[in-house]
């Protein structure tokens, strides 16, 4: 990955700001990167690489069927496109052409889907997106990705652009809080990150919620003297299943925080780890329950559906006051 993507203000930046102009100074060195957008251009900030390469820039108008038929036949002519829209219509208005123009040919599009979540919270539910991740994984061949800030949306466009297949880059629409000091801190797509180490419980959180995590953690020590290990699992889908099996044999309690329904999402990919390792552990799920969101803040809905700082702090305590099956030796019988 070239440092010399790396020219932009985390303080002054939103996400969506910084990929437009990562993916803007890449496009100066890799020719075959076009760009594409369903008259979205400024509100999702892909417009920047329209600005300096209007004759690689692609808008479709209010198409975005159109718009995913378009760039999987882009990349079937050999460009590298990278696709942008909200990302309820990338998950929903225009989920078949996803899954059967780009996913099922392989091809090697990169979507950037912005105002996921309840990121934009007084939009109402026709534009929150709280099933893209349970959509996005269940395809095949497609790469999902969710970011924790600001420097580790352009570590995720920067790699992707030579990671094979399609690739989905999940980001809110404003200027979500930064977790990280810098861009270098050995981000790899399909490889979880830790934050803090600890041996009492594990809290798996990826988006926005790592921020939300580790300051629950913090308070945790603080307070109440639980080292809690924190993991940023940014790529949802291939799943860094060692991180969560590790998790599961140190701790044995996790809880996951996501900003997405709990019905197959994060939540749901840790889950099927555990199950399928055949060790038990308790978990819980922190989320949307299966419910459409209300309206309001972003910040606020953080809080009414418990996946803020407090409310993991408050799943933590109550999951360390209950016990788990003490069995020293996990493994199956043959």
């Amino acid at each position: 990955m070239s440092l010399t993507y790396h020219v932009y203000d985390t303080d002054e930046m939103t996400p969506a700001e910084i990929y437009g102009q990562v993916l803007t100074k890449m496009g100066e060195e890799r020719k075959e990167i076009v760009a594409l957008t369903a008259d979205l251009a400024k509100s999702t900030k892909i417009g920047k690489f329209g600005d300096k390469f209007p004759e690689r820039f692609f808008n479709v108008g209010i198409a975005e069927q159109n718009l995913f038929g378009i760039g999987s036949g882009l990349a079937l002519a050999g460009f590298t496109p990278f696709i942008s829209t909200f990302a309820v219509f990338a998950s929903l208005r225009a989920a078949e052409q996803v899954r059967t123009d780009i996913c099922y040919q392989n091809v090697n599009c990169k979507i950037i889907a912005t105002h996921s979540g309840t990121s934009f919270g007084q939009a109402g539910t026709t534009h929150h997106c709280t099933e893209d991740l349970a959509i996005m994984r269940s395809f095949a061949n497609m790469t999902v990705i969710a970011p924790a800030d600001g420097y580790e949306t352009a570590n995720a466009v920067v790699e992707c652009i030579d990671y094979p297949g399609p690739v989905y880059i999940r980001i809110g629409r404003g200027f979500e809080r930064t977790v990280y000091d810098n861009p270098e801190y050995g981000y790899e797509i399909g490889k979880a990150i830790t934050m803090r180490d600890g041996g009492d419980i594990t809290i798996i959180a990826c988006g926005p919620c790592v921020l939300h995590a580790v300051e629950a953690a913090q308070t945790l020590k603080d307070n109440q003297g639980i080292e809690a290990r924190v993991i940023n699992m940014h790529t949802i889908k291939p799943l860094d299943k060692e991180a969560v099996l590790k998790a599961v044999n140190d701790t044995r309690r996790i809880v996951t925080a996501e900003n997405h329904n709990i019905l197959g999402g994060l939540g749901s990919a840790v889950a099927e780890v555990i199950t399928e390792g055949g060790k038990s552990c308790r978990l819980k799920r922190l989320g949307l329950p299966d419910t459409f969101s209300s309206v309001g803040h972003p910040d606020d809905l953080l809080s009414y559906y418990k996946t803020d700082a407090d409310s993991i702090v408050e799943a933590v305590s109550e999951m360390l006051g209950q016990e788990v099956e003490e069995d020293e030796d996990w493994e199956d019988e043959v």
